[in-house]
């Protein structure tokens, strides 16, 4: 029985991305798995039509027919009603679906039928790393920010000694060490900064001291428990917020460039410098945050502009990662088939909820809505 993977042309306004690259379809197409690519998906991405037909995936114009035949759909978005619509019954949906924010959409795709795999919830264990797309864009945010704030920084980043004197680095300070975090330090770092970290989870100061950078130690201000099990860090509670703020206030007032990355799955991101401490800055200061999407963690951040307050620069990009497509997408479209290749075989797509990667983040099954059960 041949499986047909179907690729749509992204329909979210400014996304970039593919959710499959041609070298990643040439590694799926066999046999028994064949991929369809709606005409133009790739173009945003730097891959046109050709790229795909030259390694044997077929090009579909028509949306409608590409969707009605899938067996399985790989998307970066979350489709539209109307696309959800077109998704033939006991066909597997895999996409960063954004789940929190998705309830009606997943109760839609279920009455259909359909599988639905959200990429956020592929658990962090070590047989899932190839599938984890949060990592893998993550990376390439983190790299971006540091990129953004040293073209807006009235500065250079490295020190530098001239006959005309001695420049000192820049200070460049990390909230929030995660995968984002960690790659903007390793950047900042690459670029000379004077690089400096922070996250409430005590074991990340290892990571951070590794490549070179120093971690801000607030004390009572990291926990052995602050993380998740799946290594996210837990959100705090509001005297603990408080607290945090105020003694991150002199790190971030020394700092020439802050890069935030604090996110807590489900709700708005929590806010670690607010407008006095922005006050606090000096003008010509950069903020780069990322989770715009998630409100900011700056509190004068506004969601996908650039603002200037009391002389800082504050960024809050939305889709960092579509700003980089043509990696972004390779990357993603090989979390995908790293996710759904093992689940095809001969006889066809089989969907083991048993399984400790597929079970956790199959939201939609036979008719059911599984997310948070």
């Amino acid at each position: 029985m041949s499986v047909r993977i179907c690729v749509p042309r992204e329909t979210a306004a400014g996304e970039t991305r593919v959710a499959l690259a041609p070298d990643g379809a040439k590694r799926l197409i066999s046999d028994h798995i064949s991929v369809a690519v709606e005409a133009g998906a790739g173009d945003a991405a730097g891959f046109p039509d050709a790229s795909y037909e030259a390694v044997g995936a077929d090009i579909v114009s028509d949306p409608g027919r590409l969707l009605g035949e899938a067996d399985v759909v790989f998307k970066v978005a979350p489709p539209t009603e109307a696309e959800a619509d077109r998704l033939p019954k006991g066909a597997v949906l895999a996409c960063l679906l954004r789940p929190h924010e998705s309830e009606a959409l997943i109760q839609r795709l279920a009455g259909r039928g359909v599988t639905v795999l959200a990429l956020e919830l592929v658990p962090r264990i070590t047989r899932a790393q190839s599938m984890d797309a949060l990592s893998s864009q993550s990376n390439l945010a983190g790299y971006k920010a540091v990129l953004i704030a040293a073209n807006t920084l009235g500065r250079i980043f490295p020190l530098l000694m001239t006959a005309a004197g001695t420049l000192s680095p820049a200070r460049v300070l990390v909230l929030g060490v995660g995968v984002a975090g960690l790659q903007a330090l390793a950047t900042a770092r690459r670029l000379g900064a004077d690089t400096w970290g922070y996250d409430i989870r005590a074991a990340v100061r290892e990571e951070v001291e590794s490549i070179g950078a120093k971690f801000v130690d607030l004390g009572e201000g990291t926990s052995e428990d602050a993380q998740t099990e799946g290594g996210y860090a837990k959100e705090l509670a509001e005297e603990e917020q408080a607290r945090q703020r105020e003694q991150l206030a002199a790190h971030i007032a020394r700092a020439d460039v802050v890069v935030t990355t604090a996110l807590v799955p489900g709700r708005p991101a929590p806010v670690l410098i607010t407008g006095e401490v922005v006050e606090r800055m000096r003008p010509g200061s950069v903020i780069v945050d990322l989770a715009g999407e998630a409100g900011g963690n700056c509190a004068l951040a506004q969601p996908g502009e650039t603002v200037v307050e009391h002389g800082v620069t504050i960024h809050a990009p939305l889709n960092v990662p579509g700003s980089l497509p043509y990696h972004a997408s390779q990357l993603l479209g090989r979390n995908l088939s790293a996710l759904v290749k093992p689940m095809i075989g001969e006889d066809g797509v089989s969907v083991d909820l048993e399984d400790d990667v597929i079970g956790p983040c199959c939201v939609a099954h036979a008719g059911e809505v599984r997310f948070g059960a």
